[in-house]
C-alpha cells in the first residue's frame, strides 16, 4: 500500500450551479479519499483530498472532466504531505 499524500486543487471555469461539489463528493467517496470540497467566492471550487497518490491522480482526472453541464477551464494543484486529520469526505 502506498503512503498517503494530500492534494489541494482549485478548479476554475463554469463549475458552480452544475452539481460540481456533489460530483466531487461522490468521486472522493468512491475512491475512499478523505477531505472536503467547497465553492469559492471567485466562482471556482476548491477541494482538499488525502489518500494514496494513484487514487488522488484518478480524482484529479475526474476534476478535469466534472459533471455534465460543467466546463472546466483550469485545475491548479498543490501536493503536500498528508496529515490524516480527516475521517471522511464532505461538502463544506
Amino acid at each position: 500500500m502506498s503512503e498517503n499524500q494530500r492534494m489541494r486543487a482549485h478548479v476554475s471555469g463554469h463549475v458552480q450551479g452544475v452539481g460540481f461539489r456533489y460530483f466531487t463528493l461522490m468521486t472522493g467517496q468512491r475512491l475512499q479519499l478523505t477531505g472536503w470540497v467547497r465553492n469559492l467566492a471567485d466562482g471556482g471550487v476548491e477541494t482538499l483530498a488525502e489518500g494514496p497518490k494513484e487514487d488522488l491522480i484518478s480524482f484529479l482526472e475526474a476534476l478535469w472532466e466534472g459533471p455534465g453541464g460543467a466546463h472546466v477551464r483550469d485545475v491548479r494543484t498543490q501536493w503536500l504531505p498528508a496529515t490524516g486529520e480527516f475521517t471522511g469526505f464532505r461538502i463544506w
